[in-house]
């Protein structure tokens, strides 16, 4: 009888589908295997009226599923990506990624093509203090507001007239086929999107070389590449949910290009720089554009508000 494996994710409808892509590559990849797939709810999902950072940042929707994988009740956990913290638990690691989706924000309104074209003091709704900087920095004059829930219900939340905008990003509606939704697509080089985003990675136990062994196969190199760039910034800022900032990696050749960006939660103060690097030193172009902000911005530009 084959040992089955199980996988730990939440339950929302995109993180079933990240789930079941898993799946789906590791039975390509292996030939037929059990595999089940096990939704645990998190704090981040039972939470709905608060901002993340007031209640403990993006790890609220790792924790419990952690918990499960440290103690072996399930083998491995499936994640966003731009949802993962920089520090995770003593004895687990991010051992696998898969090819990454696109890297964009969507902006949906039934009110206007962009936002732009928003009226003046129009709403829009957003939980991420990115894309609420970056939308202030565009639009001053525009009303952004906490927006929080899974994709289905912020856009019954639009549908029904709570706000006149929101953002998503194109890679879930993509995994989710919902791509009629999207109004327009914002370009990276002027909305860029969270370290991390449209990359799935798949957490397991340090040193269980049974399942590392059956992720390796299925490892996107490339998206490793860019994601070890992205990430090392995230970690050098300290990155959180309080802190407003921006970084997408690309690979020419045997080249890395990182583009970095922090800001203020009003959108007023904007630092943003480009580095390259060989791909070997990924690591070290993240943690050195961070550096290059953080000195850019002075040393006081995050204590009022992370």
């Amino acid at each position: 009888m084959k040992q089955q494996i199980v996988i730990g994710t939440r339950g929302s409808d995109l993180a079933l589908a990240q789930a079941h892509e898993l799946k789906r590559r590791l039975i390509d990849a292996h030939g037929e295997l059990d595999i089940e797939i096990k939704v645990i709810s998190t704090s981040g999902d039972r939470i709905q009226d608060r901002p993340l950072s007031e209640i403990g940042g993006k790890g609220l929707f790792t924790l419990e599923i952690e918990e499960q994988l440290s103690s072996g009740k399930i083998d491995m956990a499936v994640h966003s990506t731009k949802d993962m913290p920089t520090e995770l638990p003593d004895g687990l690691e991010l051992s696998c990624y898969l090819p990454r989706e696109a890297v964009e924000d969507a902006f949906i309104s039934p009110k206007a093509k962009t936002i732009m074209d928003l009226p003046q003091g129009a709403v829009v709704g957003s939980a991420s203090l990115r894309r609420q900087a970056l939308i202030k920095a565009m639009r001053p004059d525009l009303k952004v507001v906490n927006f929080r829930g899974n994709v289905q219900t912020r856009l019954r939340k639009l549908k029904d007239g709570d706000v006149d905008a929101t953002l998503l990003a194109v890679a879930g509606l993509n995994r989710l086929g919902m791509t009629d939704v999207i109004t327009c697509i914002l370009p990276k080089d002027e909305f860029p999107p969270a370290p991390g985003q449209g990359a799935i990675c798949v957490e397991s136990r340090i040193g269980d070389d049974k399942i590392n062994a059956l992720l390796a196969p299925i490892n996107h190199t490339e998206t490793t590449n860019v994601l070890t760039a992205e990430r090392a910034f995230l970690k050098a800022l300290d990155g959180s949910c309080r802190t407003p900032l921006a970084a997408y990696a690309q690979i020419e050749g045997d080249e890395i290009t990182l583009v970095g960006m922090i800001m203020s939660p009003d959108g007023r103060r904007v630092f943003r720089h480009e580095a390259k690097s060989s791909i070997g030193d990924a690591e070290k172009l993240g943690s050195d554009l961070a550096r290059h902000l953080r000195a850019q911005a002075g040393p006081d530009f995050f204590d009022d508000w992370t």
